[in-house]
């Protein structure tokens, strides 16, 4: 027999999804069978599996350890660099400037290092994180950037972190702005509400007024700082999040994103490449705010990090606008 005890990293979940992660080779299946069969138990009783565990809880297997092996993987740290930049850190999260062009998670298309790759890295080199083949937590990204968006991402160490992260970005209690350069004739200010559909095939993003069926509304608010006649400096405060909301929302009134090769315009573009070198779209999540009411990380509560923009970004905006990057942003 081998006993699991609960700790306060693995607290607070169900014991069927704890299982998943522990066997991370079985299938839904296998957990409910041995469930049933008793062979594994929960404080020495039979389980269920909605059970909600808490630390000093125990898991018993009556198993053998060719059967525990057979259904456990080993997790590997791949060494990488570090292409990103802390903003903040503590015992709980880490708060980090991505880099455009790097993307946060590995996915099918993608076979270099991703951001999430290299923070389990840093963790692991710091003795931070030390996986284990029966290891259910693994330290993670909550929120999610395109790969050509630059700027703050969300890292948290521990199980409670994360958990507590998710939840206040879905309640918004975490407030994300964003920085843009659009083409375009623009409002002073102003509030982008429609409905987005997204292209799974094609991976774009339609905007539209009128409801079509599978589609979301989505809202985005904005403030323009400054403009020069064909272009204008704005800070978008993204009140939902669907996929390149921020770059279709603004192709829906007429404008468009600098850089932006997929809903944006190619002649402009081609000028700031053979400018700048500027091969990105100029969309950059500068700045978030924690709210009153963050729970776990109360002690964040109505605290600022912001991400400056990269040298590229800064030279385009101060040529355009005559701006300096940290005297704006401070000011807005």
């Amino acid at each position: 027999m081998k006993v699991i005890v609960i700790d306060n990293n693995t607290e607070n979940q169900r014991l069927d999804k704890f299982l998943m992660k522990y066997f991370n080779k079985a299938g839904k299946s296998f957990i409910y069978k041995m469930l049933r069969k008793k062979r594994i138990k929960y404080n020495k009783g039979k389980a269920i599996g909605n059970e909600i565990l808490k630390s000093g809880d125990s898991i018993q297997l009556y198993l053998s350890e060719e059967t525990i092996d057979s259904f456990m993987e080993s997790k590997i740290i791949k060494s990488t660099s570090f292409d990103f930049s802390i903003i903040y850190e503590d015992d709980n999260i880490i708060i980090c400037d991505k880099p455009a062009g790097l993307s946060v998670q590995k996915d099918s298309h993608n076979t270099n290092d991703s951001l999430n790759d290299q923070l389990l890295f840093y963790l692991y080199k710091k003795g931070e994180y030390l996986p284990s083949k029966d290891s259910v937590f693994t330290p993670s990204i909550c929120n999610r950037l395109d790969r050509n968006t630059g700027g703050i991402v969300l890292f948290g160490k521990n199980f409670k972190a994360v958990k507590a992260l998710n939840d206040i970005i879905k309640k918004r209690e975490i407030d994300k702005f964003y920085l843009t350069v659009l083409e375009g004739n623009l409002k002073n200010d102003g509030i982008i509400e429609a409905y987005h559909l997204k292209d799974r095939i094609n991976n774009k993003s339609e905007i539209s007024s009128e409801f079509k069926e599978g589609a979301k509304k989505v809202i985005t608010k904005y403030k323009k700082i400054a403009e020069n006649g064909k272009f204008n400096l704005v800070e978008v405060d993204l009140v939902t999040g669907k996929s390149h909301q921020i770059r279709a929302s603004f192709k829906f009134i007429g404008c468009n994103v600098i850089g932006d090769t997929k809903y944006g315009n190619s002649e402009i573009n081609r000028f700031f490449k053979i400018k700048y070198g500027f091969e990105n779209q100029f969309l950059h999540s500068y700045k978030i705010v924690f709210k009153d009411d963050c729970g776990f990380f109360d002690y964040l509560k109505e605290k600022k990090f912001i991400a400056p923009l990269d040298d590229i970004k800064e030279k385009i905006v101060f040529d355009i606008f005559g701006l300096k990057g940290e005297d704006y942003i401070e000011k807005y």
